[in-house]
């Protein structure tokens, strides 16, 4: 089932270290260059209160846990621990 993810990072953490991690990963959220993740089906992010959130749909959790095992499990570990909140997506939408 498709999957829907929050990843709410606490004050402290912001647009450098998102930068910083995209750069490990290997692409750029913002032209949508590089070697993204399979599974992954849309990304966004940005600053919320004093610290950065991540919204993402993957195909599945699965194929997020093996992401997140490979490459963004490492990419993240200088950083604190983010709140995570996984909900199943009933809707999904993306408009130009």
């Amino acid at each position: 089932m498709t999957a829907g993810l929050i990843l709410q990072f606490q004050s402290g953490v912001g647009e450098q270290d998102y930068d910083a991690v995209n750069s490990r990963l290997g692409f750029d959220p913002r032209t949508g260059a590089g070697d993204w993740p399979s599974g992954l089906l849309s990304h966004s992010a940005g600053p919320a209160g004093d610290g950065w959130v991540v919204t993402e749909v993957w195909d599945s959790q699965d194929s997020q846990a093996a992401f997140m095992k490979n490459k963004l499990g490492p990419a993240l570990a200088d950083l604190p621990q983010p709140n995570v909140l996984w909900y199943d997506v009933v809707a999904s939408q993306h408009t130009h």
